[in-house]
């Protein structure tokens, strides 16, 4: 989810992210439906942080909710991917909203191949999260090596 934040707030990444989902790019966004507490609470960081204002908030998360809306897939915290998450855990150091993502990752690259469709790329800025996405057979991508 701190890669979907880059769509919305000016940070290094940022210009990447909002290229890599330009309708020309083809790309389809996959996420767990946790990815909407995540970017809203990242939001509200900013905010009490006052790295943001009140009205950048305001904008950012109408932004974000028409945005993931309507282009990104969200796909729900189902029985398989809880799961797949506790898995993850025993498995990789990771915190519990990670392994939910890692997870749904995961159960979404499943279902591309069982369509017969190419496996996702997983993003994300964290070395652990991105570690263990490897560990799990993730091609991977970190927004921050792209200033």
């Amino acid at each position: 989810s701190s890669v979907l934040v880059k769509r919305h707030v000016s940070e290094i990444g940022s210009v990447w992210f909002q290229n890599l989902v330009l309708p020309v790019s083809n790309n389809s966004i996959i996420t767990s439906k946790l990815s909407i507490i995540e970017v809203f609470s990242a939001f509200n960081r900013r905010k009490r942080e006052a790295s943001i204002s009140q009205i950048d908030y305001n904008d950012f998360a109408k932004d974000f909710s028409a945005v993931s809306n309507n282009e990104y897939h969200l796909l729900d915290l189902t029985r398989s991917i809880m799961v797949e998450s506790q898995r993850l855990l025993e498995t990789h150091p990771l915190r519990a909203g990670d392994s939910v993502q890692l997870a749904t990752a995961i159960y979404a690259r499943n279902m591309l191949q069982n369509a017969q469709l190419s496996a996702p790329i997983f993003l994300a800025s964290d070395d652990k999260l991105l570690n263990a996405a490897i560990a799990e057979g993730f091609a991977t991508d970190n927004p921050l090596l792209h200033p």
